[in-house]
């Protein structure tokens, strides 16, 4: 008898899970987001396009999935989902812009930069993009195409903070040490407050070896800011140059726990030994 009254509850349940609409589906997955229950709100969102799927509006569901499951660190998932929502709707540059961001972020620079490459098609003058494939052409070390970027966003806008950041990173990484500095020293004495500039910033004094100053600019980060994982590793970095190892390995074990690449976090862990 038990066991027939247990067969009915689950057969009722699946009966009630069945009847919900595409649109209940979706209301939903909003209230679980609001309750910060994400793995719950994904698997609504996959239920609802499993309603209908083909429904259209399921280029949206896919890309709320995408950054629903970029939030629980499920990155590889996040990129399937991101590109499911392409496939339904290639030329959504906010799409476009997740999805490059999320390559970045997993070091697939080339794709990151094809995705820009697309944004910009669409749109000559988005300023994110832009800006955005300045920095990966750093890393290519393509330096002149980087330029022309943020040329190209201060021909549009002389007083952009993206443009003139885009240069002091340029600058620095040409090892201009003193005209990224002077660009630096220009755009904190206008957004004394912007985190990312004392980051940037400290990162120039590290490489220029003046650390005490680098680690003024650091100091401010965690006093004001919200630190990510690069300022733990750039902290632990200054730390290891003042001999303070211990120290700085605490600081690559967090920024390892907030998801920072293993392999380096392994080799600068070596040099704290």
């Amino acid at each position: 008898m038990k066991k027939i009254f247990f067969t009915l509850i689950t057969l009722l349940t699946y009966c009630g899970l069945q009847a919900q609409t595409y649109d209940q589906w979706i209301d939903k997955s909003f209230e679980l987001i609001e309750q910060d229950s994400l793995s719950a709100a994904a698997e609504t969102l996959k239920q609802a396009m499993r309603t209908e799927p083909a429904n259209p509006r399921n280029f949206l569901l896919w890309s709320n999935l995408g950054t629903i499951q970029r939030r629980l660190n499920q990155k590889e998932e996040a990129l399937q989902s991101y590109t499911a929502a392409l496939s339904i709707n290639p030329f959504s540059t906010t799409v476009l812009h997740n999805r490059a961001t999320l390559y970045t972020e997993v070091d697939n620079i080339d794709k990151a930069i094809a995705d820009y490459n697309l944004i910009i098609l669409r749109d000559s003058l988005d300023p994110e993009a832009r800006y955005c494939r300045g920095l990966l052409f750093i890393e290519k070390k393509d330096y002149l195409s980087a330029e022309q970027d943020f040329e190209h966003i201060l021909a549009a806008n002389e007083k952009s903070v993206r443009g003139r950041m885009g240069y002091a990173t340029l600058e620095k990484m040409r090892e201009n040490y003193v005209e990224s500095e002077r660009i630096y020293n220009y755009l904190l004495s206008e957004l004394p407050k912007e985190s990312a500039l004392y980051l940037g910033r400290a990162e120039l004094f590290y490489k220029m070896g003046k650390n005490g100053r680098a680690m003024s600019d650091i100091n401010k980060i965690f006093n004001e800011g919200e630190p990510d994982a690069y300022t733990y590793v750039l902290r632990g970095k200054i730390k290891l140059a003042q001999f303070e190892k211990k120290a700085a390995a605490k600081d690559f074990e967090t920024a390892l726990q907030m998801g920072y690449d293993p392999k380096r976090i392994n080799e600068l862990m070596e040099l704290c030994k």
